[in-house]
């Protein structure tokens, strides 16, 4: 325990005796708050009134000492717990403002044209090299709430350590910046959602690392892009990197082209008995299961051989079978592409 400060004793002193009034409870309170700006402890709050109980006590003539014993227990009584109050309240609150800060600080980070002089200062704090590497993780999480996204923050300081991440929850997205070439952090995030979510109710992605401010920005929307991506093309895996999915906005960037290959590729299934969407599910599932047909007709719940009869079929109406090398990656690049566009019902 330190000395007791001038000021704080002084302020007890004053405070301390007769029925505290409002004003001395608001007075009590704002000591609190000096006490906890200046990192002075409950402990400290405590003693000092304490001390300034006895002085009273001391002070106070033999045949009045029953009668302002129990006033001056009220009183210490009521004025400690209103200082206290003021002290955990200063913390609550400055515990705001730097969580404020900080969410502020991430925002003109990932902003799209960055003030560099703004944001020297604070990045120095936080630990951020502007011109470093970083990569830009997004988690969309919509059940994810602010004590969970904190926790996930702590466990990814404590891990990588604090200068290597800097996560904030935005809009139902967790997202978290990344130093470096640092490795593990998405699996470990992925990890954590589960402990807090579940399974199946997120997605994670991962842009691509990128060196410098403007870095940042595009990092970011690469995350989000691929999220977008998978929700249209109906991918399910937990994580997923922007590297990986880069063919499809090279496809979307010229949308005649595939509307194109769709329409080519794709248009005598509108024929079929009962329409193309079983046909199209078909291929999408024989694609993801890597052309396995027993685990792509577990997956469709129908038979093995249900599967071999819409595959002839497809090949019966369009030329083109997944068995046949050459012809697979233009019939899967034409099932994702009539995903991309809402095929047929979107056409």
């Amino acid at each position: 325990m330190t000395d007791t400060p001038a000021w704080l004793g002084d302020g007890c002193l004053r405070l301390i005796g007769g029925e505290p009034s409002a004003s001395d409870l608001v007075e009590a309170a704002a000591l609190g708050d000096r006490a906890a700006a200046e990192s002075l402890t409950v402990t400290d709050i405590v003693e000092a009134f304490g001390q300034a109980a006895e002085a009273g006590w001391d002070a106070v003539p033999g045949p009045e000492a029953q009668r302002q014993g129990g006033l001056l227990l009220r009183s210490l009584r009521r004025l400690t717990v209103a200082a206290i109050d003021g002290y955990h309240r200063a913390g609550h609150d400055e515990a705001g403002r730097r969580e404020h800060d900080r969410d502020t600080f991430i925002d003109e980070l990932l902003a799209a044209h960055p003030d560099p002089g703004r944001l020297a200062a604070r990045a120095q704090r936080y630990g951020v090299r502007l011109s470093g590497q970083h990569t830009v993780v997004v988690a969309r999480a919509p059940d994810l709430g602010h004590p969970a996204a904190h926790a996930i923050d702590d466990a990814l300081a404590a891990r990588f350590g604090a200068a290597n991440t800097l996560t904030s929850l935005r809009d139902h997205e967790l997202i978290c910046i990344v130093a470096g070439g640092l490795r593990g952090v998405p699996a470990e995030l992925a990890r954590h959602l589960v402990q807090h979510l579940g399974a199946g109710r997120w997605q994670i992605a991962v842009g691509r690392s990128h060196r410098g401010l403007p870095g940042l920005a595009t990092s970011l929307d690469e995350a989000r892009n691929t999220l977008d991506l998978a929700d249209r093309l109906g991918f399910a895996t937990p994580v997923l990197h922007a590297a990986d999915l880069l063919v499809f906005p090279v496809l979307l960037r010229d949308r005649d082209a595939i509307t194109d290959l769709v329409t080519t590729v794709l248009g005598p299934l509108i024929t079929a008995r009962g329409g193309a969407q079983p046909l199209l599910q078909t291929l999408a599932v024989l694609f993801e299961q890597q052309g396995n047909h027993t685990a792509t007709a577990r997956q469709l719940h129908i038979s093995v051989r249900a599967v071999t009869y819409r595959l002839d079929r497809i090949r019966s109406l369009t030329g083109y079978h997944p068995g046949e090398p050459t012809q697979r990656f233009t019939l899967h690049t034409a099932v994702l592409g009539a995903r991309l566009l809402g095929w047929p019902s979107g056409a």
